[in-house]
Parts: structure tokens; sequence; C-alpha cells
């Protein structure tokens, strides 16, 4: 028996672009999701499974795996991804679910399921985990993306993060300066990230357009005040909606609003970042975005890779 958890993801640059190889910037967050796990060799090829959301029971389920049948479930669907998530990991760890062993596992959401910051990779690095196996293969035969939000889940760092020519990943240090100007926002509905990777796959994009995310990317890295880091937020967005002919949060929602944001992660949903200013609370609360957090109450410190 024991424990695993994963922290929850912010991608803070190269939102779609990080698919074909642009430099992305990401940071873990505070909450994140809990695993717990316990093997009996009780002669049942059994799985219990129960799934928490900030404590309170979401789904139970009662999987078995010598022939892969749902036995009793609350949530037949959620049920059904959790029995392919766990026939996969038995087809890459051939010791997993075998014999006549019952597993017990719990899992335990830290943040509400719609703030998209990564029920899904959390889960999947949790389970490779315990399982021993590639938690990038899991979750590719599984959710598919880019794999950044598994990688801030398994080395529990901001990361630099590329995908091509192959995939690299630098464990950094991103406390900025100016981490008390910032503010993140939630917009009040989780956003298919699987929608907004569609639009941009059908779009014809120049290999200038990468390498010009990935030096973005590297100047919002290494901005040490806020006047650059908005700066070059500014400019990130806009060159997002260029691309993807969607106009951004600010236009959309916030057109008044004294101050640079930004969407993170797929457009539409989720968290904004925002610069904060004497009126922030007040101006976003008026507005019915209620869950405002500073910077420090929603993302985790990380110190760099000591290697």
């Amino acid at each position: 028996m024991g424990s695993i958890f994963s922290p929850g993801k912010l991608l803070l640059t190269s939102e779609y672009f990080v698919l074909d190889g642009a430099l992305a910037l990401a940071v873990p967050t505070i909450p994140g999701q809990e695993f717990f796990f316990e093997e009996s060799a009780d002669g049942c090829s059994r799985v219990n499974w129960e799934a928490y959301h900030m404590g309170k029971l979401w789904l139970k389920a009662v999987l078995r795996y010598d022939d892969w049948q749902i036995l009793e479930t609350n949530l037949p669907a959620a049920a059904d991804f959790v029995l392919k998530v766990l026939q996969s990991i038995q087809e890459m760890a051939p010791d997993k679910f075998t014999g006549k062993i019952s597993y017990d596992f719990s899992t335990n959401l830290q943040f509400p399921a719609d703030f998209g910051l990564g029920s899904s990779s959390t889960l999947m690095n949790n389970l490779a985990q315990w399982a021993a196996i590639d938690p990038y293969v899991l979750n590719e035969k599984c959710l598919g993306g880019s794999g950044y939000d598994i990688a801030v889940a398994a080395e529990q760092s901001a990361i630099l993060y590329k995908t091509q020519p192959e995939r690299s990943i630098e464990k950094v240090q991103f406390e900025p300066p100016f981490a008390d100007d910032l503010l993140l926002v939630h917009l009040n509905q989780k956003q298919n990230s699987r929608e907004g990777i569609s639009l941009y796959r059908s779009r014809e994009k120049l290999a200038v357009l990468i390498d010009e995310f990935s030096e973005l990317t590297t100047k919002i890295y290494h901005s040490r005040n806020i006047e650059h880091f908005s700066d070059n937020m500014i400019q990130h967005e806009r060159m997002v909606s260029d691309f993807i002919g969607i106009p951004t949060v600010k236009e959309r929602l916030f057109t008044d609003y004294d101050g640079f944001i930004k969407s993170l992660g797929a457009w539409g949903g989720d968290f904004v970042l925002a610069a904060k200013n004497e009126m922030s609370h007040d101006y976003f609360k008026d507005r019915g975005f209620n869950r405002v957090y500073r910077w420090k109450d929603l993302v985790s410190s990380s110190e760099k890779n000591p290697d």
C-alpha cells in the first residue's frame, strides 16, 4: 500500500504551438491529485476504484480484470475510461493485473474539476508511477496531446518544454520578482482542449512562426519586471489570435481592463493570467468572476534542477 501525488499545471506560453515544437513554459500548481493504492492476495481478480473530488466521492466502480468487465458503478462512462486506462497499463506492465490479486485504488482531486489544471494528466502520471511505466506512452495511448502536462506532473517543477526534434524537458525555477503583480482568474467554464487543437491543426503554419513563439517564450521566462513581461504577454496573445482567428479574451470580456490579460492553455475557458491593479478584484467580481487568486496562492514554487 502507498500513495503518490502529482501537481496540476498551468501552461503560460506556446499554447497550441507546443504541439509543433515551439518552446513552452509551464508551471506546477499547489493543488494536484492524490493516488492511494493497496494490493491484496485474496483470490479475486478485481479492482475497487473510488474517485473523490476535493474529498467528495464522485466515482465508484468495481472492475474484473481477467475479462475486463465493469461489475458495478455509479458513472458508466467514467468507469469505462478507467477500465480502458487500466487495460493499457496491463499491456505495458505484465506484472500488473495478473493472477488473483485485488487492487484497491482511490484518487482525490484537490481542485475543482472545471479548473482545467490537469485532472487527466495527474491521473496518468500517478498510475504510471505506480506501475513503473512510461507516463508519456500511457498518456499517448489514452489521451494524446503534447505531453507538457505529464512533464509538469512528473518533474513537479516549472519546465521549459519542447516536443521536437525530440522531447526536451528542462526543469527551471520560475518565481518572477513581480509575482505579487499577477493574478489568476477562472472564467467559470472548462474549455475542451481537443476542440481548440482541432481548429489549430486545420490552419497552415510556417516553421518561422514556431521559432517566433520559442523566442517569445525565452523572453517571457527571462523577464525581470512587470513592464517587459506585460509587453511580451500582449504580443503573445496577439500572435495566437491572429493565427487561430479568435479574438483575445481581453477583446471578448475585458476590453476596459487596465493591464494585460492572457489566456492560459486552450482558449475560451479555464484560467487567464492578468496584471494586478488597485481595482482588480472588484473589477473581476463585478463581472461575475469570483475565483481570483494571487500567483503564490495557486502556483507551486519550484527549485531549479540541481543537475
